[in-house]
């Protein structure tokens, strides 16, 4: 049997997955064509953008832009029935930072990501992000909101990731099946590539979330929670991702519970607890005193004290 961490074997594995993509849209792309022949010009570009917003390859063309495309909120406020995950938040995540989300649970960390990203619609306030519009901004949710069961291989998952230059009803790209084995090479998963994403490891798995957010090549990138669960040399790797991009121009706001962690690697943190208690500085936002205020603006037992760490 062949290694298959043989490197003709990835790039079969690769041009296949490519394959299977464009063999798999290709009657719906017929059908698409000639539904869109019998409309107008207008009615022809409402149509695609409501059956397949995602794609938007003209937006890989704007690389010079990269560095000024930042995210400002005012008054942000986040509501599920009567009550607020987190209210009155008003601030800037600069062009090209890296910032840190923190605060005891229930702050309203991943409301706030979730409310950037545009997934939920705030309950007052505004957000300002033209990478949303421009289809330049990705979210890696936390493991749990993701179905490991889902029936797709380690290359189908990274290749979701060019998403936006061939959408629903277009071939995939030329160069896709490339990209997806130097993503896949650049997180370590080359001899995983046709496996299940059921049979990966927490570890392996979130490697390939990563790799698919290296096929995505956004300019805002925010991630909720991606070292959760994670060992050490896993860490020690993803976090060497999130400085490149911060390098590189992109935009990077993570939420994160190991406060050491991110006194080391995030330059800015956003200290919450449902309500905004600092914004700035790693340092001055950690302060002993603006921890203190964190914790007794939620009141918790100190039994209930967990997913800090000091």
């Amino acid at each position: 049997m062949a290694n298959s961490s043989d490197p003709a074997r990835r790039r079969r594995s690769a041009s296949d997955v490519v394959g299977l993509m464009r063999a798999a849209t290709a009657p719906l792309r017929q059908s698409f064509v000639v539904s869109l022949s019998a409309l107008g010009d207008n009615a022809q570009a409402a149509f695609v953008r409501l059956f397949d917003s995602g794609y938007d390859p003209g937006a890989s063309e704007q690389h010079a832009r990269r560095g000024v495309e930042g995210i400002s909120v005012r008054n942000l406020s986040v509501r599920y029935g009567e009550r607020y995950a987190f209210e009155s938040l008003t601030g800037e995540f600069a062009p090209a930072s890296l910032t840190a989300v923190v605060g005891p649970n229930g702050a309203g960390k991943s409301s706030l990501l979730k409310a950037l990203a545009g997934i939920i619609r705030p309950a007052g306030g505004e957000v300002t992000c033209a990478a949303v519009e421009r289809h330049r901004l990705a979210y890696l949710p936390q493991q749990d909101e993701l179905d490991r069961g889902f029936p797709i291989t380690v290359a189908e998952l990274v290749a979701l990731g060019d998403w936006r230059n061939f959408g629903a009803v277009r071939e995939p790209t030329q160069r896709l099946a490339a990209s997806v084995d130097e993503a896949l090479a650049a997180v370590g998963l080359s001899s995983v590539a046709g496996q299940q994403i059921a049979e990966l490891s927490v570890g392996q798995f979130q490697r390939a979330l990563f790799a698919r957010l290296l096929l995505q090549d956004a300019d805002v990138i925010l991630l909720d929670e991606p070292f959760a669960s994670l060992d050490e040399n896993t860490t020690e790797d993803l976090l060497h991702f999130l400085q490149r991009w911060q390098t590189e121009g992109r935009t990077v706001v993570a939420v994160l519970h190991g406060l050491d962690q991110v006194r080391r690697y995030f330059p800015s943190t956003l200290l919450l607890a449902r309500s905004p208690i600092a914004w700035g500085e790693t340092s001055l936002s950690l302060s002993a005193d603006n921890l203190a205020r964190a914790q007794k603006a939620l009141h918790p037992p100190e039994s209930a004290r967990i997913g800090w760490v000091a």
